[in-house]
C-alpha cells in the first residue's frame, strides 16, 4: 500500500477504493422504499453529533421538516423522520444523494420506526 494511501486512511478515518475515491455509503434498501424515515451508521460514534447537524443544516436548506431525530445511546446509528412533501420521488433521490457521498456515513437505508407492516399475517387452516 502507498505510504501516502496509508497515511490518509490513518489521520482521516476514510477508506479509498482502487481507484482512489473516498468510499460511499450504501443505500441498504431500494430508493422506492422511501416513506420519510431515514436510518444511517455512522463510522465513527465520536463524529455523529456533528453528522446529525451536517444533515439537519442541509435538509432545511432544501426545504425538508424534520417532525423526529434521534441518536443510538452508542452514537453509531441515526435516525431522522421528514414529512413527505409532494414529490416523495424528487426527495428519496436528493437525500440518497447527499447521503451517499458523505465519507463519514457507513450505509444507510430508508425505513420508518415503530411502524407496524402493512402486511397481514394469514392463519393456515390445516
Amino acid at each position: 500500500m502507498n505510504i501516502f494511501k496509508k497515511m490518509y486512511q490513518e489521520y482521516f478515518g476514510y477508506k479509498l477504493n482502487e481507484t482512489h475515491d473516498i468510499e460511499e455509503a450504501q443505500l441498504v434498501n431500494s430508493i422506492s422504499d422511501y416513506r420519510g424515515g431515514v436510518e444511517y451508521i455512522v463510522n465513527d460514534p465520536a463524529e455523529a453529533q456533528s453528522v446529525a447537524e451536517e444533515i439537519r443544516q442541509w435538509t432545511t436548506r432544501k426545504g425538508f421538516t424534520i417532525i423526529k431525530h434521534s441518536i443510538s445511546k452508542s452514537g453509531k446509528i441515526g435516525y431522522f423522520y421528514f414529512r413527505l412533501g409532494d414529490d416523495p420521488g424528487d426527495e428519496s433521490q436528493k437525500i440518497q444523494g447527499y447521503f451517499s457521498q458523505k465519507p463519514e456515513l457507513k450505509h444507510f437505508r430508508f425505513n420508518i420506526r415503530n411502524k407496524k407492516s402493512k402486511i397481514k399475517k394469514q392463519k393456515l387452516k390445516i
